[in-house]
């Protein structure tokens, strides 16, 4: 896809994670799609590839401990911004017996609100069109603001005008936007850059209605968008490229502890393969994977 050591920025939040146990007791980690896709890129990645974080947080100790584990894991940290003053967003997960989780959320004064707006975001917006790959989400979208969004926008124009590939994952939530026109609306402006988009289906049919699988087919078509690839959970995933058509069964595990993190984990094993020169195919053979591993423990950051 792209070139040998590929350079990769991924755009967008990442919070405070408290998982609730059985006992009602909490575990704090961290988590955010992006982030948990940035994460698992770096893991698959290794040293073939390097990969950017590109977000706002404060100054406080919850994103020291953010920037301390991202190092670790071989994320780059310089298009970090840390604002004075501001801090992270807070949620917390819950599961049922099934495995299937319900998110609250504290992030309307997060620092990432502010991510693209800041005097010192332009120095890190003008090296943005520098990468590669430059990797965000639907969640990406309605966490920076209008104004964020028209930013990226110009980004994303001057990327593509450099030969980047831009990569989405649709990740609609709808209690993050004022109304399901105003998500569709912001979806639409950024759609016609994307070469690579990672879909769920639920998400699809929640935005924008679609019938079936081969509405939203029709629908990344009429946008000309080059590859996509369409999650669906337990079942296999579909994938459209370059005029062809796949089919990949999805791994089945005998007991699911938690599906966080199940999607991201997917696309970012999907993104390593296909940047190390894998088929669609063995790219999503290798997200499902990766997803079947994630889905048997708790929390949306699995053990190295």
């Amino acid at each position: 896809m792209t070139a040998s050591k590929p350079r990769i920025a991924l755009i967008g939040e990442c919070m405070i994670e408290l998982q609730e146990r059985a006992d009602g007791s909490l575990q704090q980690s961290f988590g955010g799609d992006t982030l948990n896709a940035a994460v698992y890129l770096a893991r698959a990645l290794g040293d073939k590839g390097s990969v950017d974080y590109v977000t706002a947080l404060g100054d406080d100790s919850f994103s020291d401990a953010m920037c301390q584990g991202w190092a670790v894991e071989g994320i780059g940290l310089g298009m970090v911004q840390r604002l004075p003053g501001r801090l992270p967003g807070l949620y917390c997960i819950q599961t049922d017996a099934a495995g299937e989780r319900r998110f609250l959320y504290w992030r309307n004064e997060a620092a990432v609100r502010e991510c693209f707006t800041t005097p010192a975001a332009a120095p890190i917006l003008a090296a943005l069109p520098g990468y590669d790959v430059l990797y965000f989400s639907g969640i990406t979208l309605a966490v920076i603001g209008e104004q964020g969004r028209r930013k990226l926008i110009e980004t994303l124009i001057e990327a593509r005008r450099r030969g980047a590939q831009v990569v989405f994952d649709n990740n609609y939530r709808a209690r993050l936007w004022p109304s399901i026109e105003a998500a569709r609306a912001a979806y639409r402006s950024v759609l016609p850059y994307v070469e690579l988009a990672l879909l769920t289906v639920d998400d699809e049919q929640a935005l924008y209605g679609h019938a079936d699988s081969e509405a939203v087919f029709a629908a990344y078509a009429q946008l000309g968008t080059p590859e996509v690839v369409l999650k669906r959970g337990a079942e296999a995933c579909l994938i459209c490229c370059d005029g062809r058509s796949y089919d990949v069964p999805a791994q089945r595990v005998e007991r699911v502890v938690d599906t966080t993190a199940a999607g991201d984990s997917f696309s970012a094993a999907y993104l390593a393969s296909r940047l190390l020169g894998g088929s669609p195919a063995e790219a999503a053979e290798a997200g499902h994977l990766l997803a079947s591993r994630v889905i048997q423990v708790p929390g949306a950051l699995i053990p190295r």
